[in-house]
């Protein structure tokens, strides 16, 4: 029985042999694809848990803004496109805060305008101040002087 099986295996080799597929260049195909594999799916892994750390760092250092009836806020305008120059501002107001709905939706308005809805992403809030009094001056140094 044993002296069957050898010569059955000696039979199939010489028949791989013979249809020129050598078994140990295949063996070292098979662990290059391997090895291939196992880096990628290392790749895909590392990728995996670093965009998981960043999204939780992100959205940790998000600052949720509220909004409450008689707020006063400033809007961003997205729209102003032709010829805005660089040092003007792109947020209008103040306005007030009249009313606040769900989802990001908030009506703002100004007496001089009337009322309109705007989204709560386009807002902030207006922070009002003491005005400077007097004018501030600062001497720089020259330069050729150093």
């Amino acid at each position: 029985m044993c002296h069957l099986a050898t010569e059955l295996k000696h039979k199939v080799f010489l028949l791989i042999k013979f249809l020129n597929f050598d078994l140990i260049a295949a063996g070292e195909r098979l662990l290059q694809l391997n090895e291939l594999r196992e880096i990628r799916s290392n790749a895909y892994e590392s990728s995996k848990t670093y965009k998981g750390r960043m999204k939780s760092w992100l959205d940790h250092h998000i600052n949720q803004r509220e909004f409450w009836e008689g707020d006063l806020v400033i809007l961003f305008n997205s729209r102003l496109k032709l010829f805005p120059g660089k040092l003007r501002s792109r947020w209008l107001g103040p306005f007030k805060v009249m009313n606040v709905y769900p989802y990001e939706a908030i009506d703002v308005g100004m007496e001089a305008i009337g009322t309109f809805k705007a989204n709560g992403s386009r807002l902030k809030h207006y922070l009002v101040g003491e005005p400077i009094e007097g004018k501030v001056s600062y001497d720089l140094p020259d330069a050729s002087s150093s």
